[in-house]
């Protein structure tokens, strides 16, 4: 049975993006086809609120600061900026787009744990959690790393996120080390707060069974739930976070703060919108229904944590959670060390691609739980033998032939067995939408598409113009209203590819938006004035195809050098002019330390004659500072000074990798030369 379109409102979430890196090809896995929905419902007419954010208190936010010696809010500021300012470049439309650190998540949090505690629902209990002597500190999820005890997969303290993705608890990781310097730990005891997860066994097993949304959610789920849980620590030994009401010392888990965001962020909308209580149908125990799209990798919080978190605490429950697919980059797992990952802005958007392509290939891919296999080359199949092959030519070949020999809409009356297609096409994609299956929607446009290709073809408009203009005339009126169907049924998945055919055909393109479904069996009007056909897809040509793929490949190659300790990859031929601007001087090595909390970076203090600069290098894995101390090596000093480990680098020295033993870097040293000689 249907459930959209709804009588009831509807409030769609996505998970929050940490705060601590640019946009990636893989956050859109989640974030378009939620954008999607939420255009298909208003399609649908029906009330819908979409929310978002960026998650501030995660981990990642903490170790990108360290590693960029600047503070957690200086991160999560640049990047919730950057956010802010790339989901409108892709059409994605939030109605709020807050922080988890902002007033309102403070104050939303600590009402609802403080109304768990009120219940009953957390206590106090001792905890042994790892200390690393190395870094002074105790380490909390991601600042650890060991062995599953599930499945024994070496997994990150809070998730086995290389093996069977279970949530771990703290102290749960066997063979514990230090994430960031690879010590090992030792156990140390503290008093933690737990919430009772355990006694809401029964409740969760009931509420998943009847949970909307899509299979691989529930069933995951479910299958954690039957095997029993265990309650689960909401404090860490973190400085940065929300503090826990009752200890100051200790800082509330992030996955307690992060999905309250969704409540908050409703709540500023609200304010935004000038009804302070307007969060509430959605939030408080009614007809509201709560949809959350969110990454397979996080269906343990959305479907076990945060619902009872919610029942605990007297909030209305999710109606349905949508899990994604991962998303893979050239067959190979989404990794940015590797260097397989699209950075949205630099490798996409900068480059003058079109949002709609990506947007396009994020629904047709493949289906909502299956993972989704991205490259160029299958974006560029997409775009050619799809959206340009099929719908872009039935719609310029339309357009372009009536404004050619009638200049407007021409009279006719709408084929019977058009008009049948049209409300099929209707049907499908409400059905799909209520399976929340995009790739059918997008199936089905792509269908009527041929459909239409097939009618202009088999009439021959071209040569009935000849014999029969008003023969020709219903014809082209038939292509004219199958083409303003294609642009109501196209606009929630490429926007502005709709309005383009909106204003083409004479009509005001942004009121493509607002226009439901039932719009497209409304019949063009006879007489109206047709904009100047243009085409509404280009071809992504094989220039751009070899610079785009080529963009993956020396990312790659990078990486790969980078893990094998290399600083340089060898891409193409060195001008002599290019040499020449390469400064290289002999420097002595007056000191050389380890750069706290890394695994390979050494400071080094050295002297130039005229001055004395501090150099990163990553050798601290194939040397101790005390074999370096006094060396005089090479060092190229005109390199662009650079951040490394949070230390300012001006320089770099000069190594060279040893034959017969890869991966063994030996510094160019040159002895019995006065510090500062330049090499030539």
């Amino acid at each position: 049975m249907n459930k959209y379109p709804s009588k009831d409102p509807v409030l769609v979430t996505c998970g929050l993006p940490y705060a601590s890196g640019e946009m990636h090809i893989g956050h859109l896995r989640t974030y378009v086809p939620a954008d999607v929905f939420v255009r298909l419902l208003k399609k649908m007419q029906t009330e819908v609120v979409f929310i978002c954010g960026s998650d501030t208190h995660g981990t990642p936010v903490v170790t990108t600061a360290e590693k960029l010696g600047v503070t957690p809010k200086e991160v999560y500021e640049k990047y919730h900026k950057h956010y802010l300012e790339t989901f409108p470049r892709l059409g994605i439309g939030f109605d709020t787009n807050s922080t988890t650190n902002d007033p309102e998540n403070r104050h939303r949090t600590r009402q609802l744990v403080s109304t768990l505690q009120e219940n009953g629902h957390i206590y106090a209990k001792d905890l042994e959690s790892p200390f690393c002597d190395q870094c002074g500190r105790s380490l909390p999820d991601r600042f650890v790393r060991g062995k599953c005890p599930h499945c024994g997969a070496d997994a990150r303290g809070d998730e086995c996120d290389q093996g069977c993705g279970r949530y771990l608890e703290p102290g749960e990781i066997l063979n514990p080390r230090c994430a960031i310097c690879d010590s090992p730990t030792r156990p140390v005891t503290r008093e933690h707060y737990y919430f009772k997860l355990s006694a809401f066994e029964d409740f969760l097993k009931d509420f998943l069974t009847n949970m909307d949304g899509t299979k691989n959610a529930r069933n995951y789920a479910l299958g954690w739930v039957k095997e029993g849980l265990r309650d689960w620590c909401i404090t860490r030994d973190l400085n940065w976070g929300f503090k826990f009401p009752g200890d100051e010392n200790l800082t509330l888990y992030v996955w307690v703060d992060a999905p309250i965001g969704y409540m908050s962020g409703t709540e500023i909308w609200s304010k935004k919108i000038g009804k302070p209580k307007e969060w509430e149908k959605y939030w408080k125990p009614g007809n509201g229904r709560l949809v959350h799209y969110i990454g397979q990798d996080i269906v343990y919080h959305h479907c076990i944590f945060w619902p009872a978190m919610l029942k605990g605490s007297g909030y209305n429950l999710p109606d349905a959670v949508v899990a994604s697919g991962m998303l893979k980059i050239e067959g190979h797992n989404f990794s940015r060390g590797r260097g397989y990952v699209v950075w949205i802005k630099e490798d996409y958007l900068d480059k003058g691609l079109d949002p709609d392509y990506l947007r396009y290939f994020m629904v047709s891919g493949t289906s909502q739980t299956k993972d989704l296999d991205f490259s160029w080359q299958s974006l560029a199949d997409k775009v050619n033998n799809e959206l340009v092959a099929t719908f872009g030519n039935f719609i310029y070949r339309g357009l372009h032939f009536t404004k050619k020999h009638f200049g407007e809409v021409p009279k006719g009356e709408l084929d019977p067995n058009l008009r049948k297609e049209i409300e099929k096409t209707i049907e499908t994609i409400i059905s799909a939408t209520n399976e929340y299956e995009l790739k059918k929607v997008s199936d089905a446009i792509l269908r009527l598409a041929s459909v239409g290709n097939e009618y202009f073809q088999a009439n021959a408009p071209w040569k009935l113009v000849k014999a029969d203009k008003d023969k020709a005339g219903v014809v082209l009126y038939n292509a004219i209203a199958l083409t303003k169907a294609l642009a109501v049924f196209i606009e929630p998945i490429m926007p502005t590819v709709a309005e383009r055919i909106w204003s083409q055909l004479g009509l005001e393109g942004s009121k493509v938006h607002e226009v439901p479904l039932e719009e497209a069996l409304k019949l063009p009007k006879v007489g109206a004035k047709l904009g100047k056909p243009i085409p509404v897809i280009s071809k992504i040509d094989d220039k751009v195809l070899a610079d785009l793929k080529e963009s993956i490949s020396k990312r790659v190659k990078a990486a790969e050098a980078a893990e094998r300790g290399e600083t340089e990859v060898e891409e193409e031929l060195v001008s002599f002019d290019d040499f020449k601007r390469m400064d290289i001087r002999a420097g002595k090595i007056l000191e050389a330390t380890k750069v706290p909390k890394t695994k390979k970076l050494l400071k080094l203090e050295v002297d130039f004659g005229s001055e004395v600069r501090v150099i990163i290098t990553g050798l601290a894995d194939q040397y101790k500072p005390e074999d370096l101390k006094g060396l005089t090596a090479l060092f190229l000093t005109n390199l662009e000074p650079k951040k490394i480990g949070g230390i300012e680098s001006k320089g770099m020295i000069l190594a060279v990798e040893k034959a017969d033993e890869p991966g063994r870097w030996i510094p160019v040293t040159i002895e019995g030369v006065p510090p500062g000689s330049k090499a030539a």
